[in-house]
């Protein structure tokens, strides 16, 4: 075990002139899943710690039977992000709220109105808003809602979305559907 250590620790002092691809196959050498994942993350904080940007240095003319160094690996870095057609406008962030993964701008709570409540054959809640969201009740607790009252959805863990009112200290789950 000890000489794993020692290995790991080598690992992660690797020199300038050793490459991205020899560390990294280094590291899959090691045996021990541990030393192995420490290995990865000091080789993953010493790519991260090489500067994007490197200054050209002069090179001086080795002697003909010298053997030149290979010039260390600098991973490249790419900072422009995709950029969308003008053309197509951008769902506002209430219109996305609920239907598509979070974004960065996207809110964790939107206030809505109700327009219309149904029930399904479980006796689960169909909520239509007054903005055209649809949004079904996806657990089975009893909850009264009645058209025209004001609700929050606040999103929850792991994709779950919670519907409540300010008035009441209880919510229920929901998913949209449109």
């Amino acid at each position: 075990m000890r000489s794993l250590w020692l290995l790991a620790l080598g690992l992660t002092s690797l020199s300038a002139s050793a490459s991205v691809e020899q560390g990294l196959a280094q590291c899959a050498a090691v045996q021990d899943k541990l030393d192995r994942l420490i290995c990865y993350d000091k080789l993953a904080e010493s790519v991260a710690k090489v500067p994007a940007v490197t200054v050209a240095q002069p090179q001086v003319a080795a002697p003909v039977a010298a053997v030149a160094a290979p010039a260390p690996v600098v991973p490249a870095t790419v900072s422009a992000a995709p950029v969308a057609p003008v053309s197509q406008a951008a769902p506002t962030v209430e219109e996305s709220f609920g239907k598509v993964k979070k974004t960065e701008a996207e809110p964790e709570r939107i206030e809505l109105v109700i327009s219309a409540v149904d029930t399904d054959a479980y006796n689960n809640l169909k909520i239509s808003f007054t903005n055209g969201q649809v949004w079904k009740q996806t657990d089975g607790r009893k909850f009264k809602l009645k058209s025209g009252e004001s609700v929050y959805i606040e999103k929850g863990a792991l994709g779950a979305f919670y519907l409540g009112l300010e008035s009441r200290n209880t919510t229920i789950r929901v998913k949209r559907l449109k």
